[in-house]
């Protein structure tokens, strides 16, 4: 993703939000080759049980409204299991709170089905205020929402009908494919950010990392698996070649850490 987004030539700064006790230095070298700044953050445990496992560290995204402490007046958030198409710089002059564009699910989850009206917290702008984060954190424990989905139902619930609703070309869900093939190809030209939802290349098993060295065979291993999204996969892989070759000295010097 990182490449992809200096390919798109984005003039904002580039943020890395880790938790440290979670990451290996080998990890945080390979993340930040492509130009990201890392910085660390504090775990923000979720207030419940309920929550969906692989969203466990998901509230601690909620610092990214502290960034006005750094100066920053606005912020898009990017998912790590994304591609960058096209700049979208645009979103840094919106005159909004907060923007994210709507979900969609091929099978039903809980009172979510099909195009909805809840965002996906993938890829979101966000206008920095310490005041706001206070009050989130003061509120998570307390606001009604389904746990499962962790900081995303969060947020639907804390802004509600604030929320600007991004066109889908900014967070191109997998499930848009799935669901309305017709709706997906109309996307392609305007397509700013393809979100790797439902196949993710780099990952095998159940979110098991992957060897460096085995990325591109396990890549096409989950295209044969999940072919209907052999074509995204195969433009993510071409992504990851050209990544190799751009930063191959120093992907070595840290997977040898």
């Amino acid at each position: 993703m990182g490449h992809t987004l200096n390919v798109a030539n984005s003039s904002a700064s580039r943020l890395l939000y880790y938790i440290p006790d979670k990451i290996s230095e080998r990890a945080l070298c390979i993340a930040t080759v492509s130009g990201w700044d890392p910085v660390p953050i504090e775990r923000i445990a979720p207030p419940f049980r309920g929550v969906h496992r692989h969203f466990l560290d998901q509230y601690s995204k909620l610092h990214l409204w502290t960034l006005d402490r750094k100066g920053f007046k606005g912020v898009v958030y990017v998912d790590a299991d994304t591609l960058v198409r096209r700049n979208f710089d645009e979103l840094f002059r919106l005159p909004w709170t907060f923007a994210a564009v709507p979900d969609v699910y091929v099978k039903p989850q809980g009172a979510y089905s099909g195009y909805v009206s809840a965002f996906n917290a993938g890829v979101m702008y966000i206008r920095p205020d310490s005041a706001l984060f206070d009050d989130m954190v003061s509120k998570i424990a307390t606001a009604r929402y389904p746990a499962e989905q962790a900081e995303q139902a969060f947020l639907n619930h804390y802004f509600g009908a604030e929320v600007l609703r991004l066109p889908y070309a900014y967070n191109a869900n997998l499930a848009i494919k799935k669901r309305t093939p017709a709706l997906w190809k109309g996307l392609q030209e305007e397509m700013r950010i393809m979100h790797f939802t439902m196949a993710k290349p780099f990952l095998q098993g159940d979110y098991a990392e992957v060897p460096m060295d085995q990325l591109e065979k396990n890549a096409e291993k989950v295209a044969r698996k999940k072919s209907a999204f052999r074509e995204e996969i195969m433009e993510w892989l071409e992504a990851w070649k050209e990544t190799r070759r751009t930063y191959g000295a120093k992907l070595a010097q840290c997977n040898a850490l």
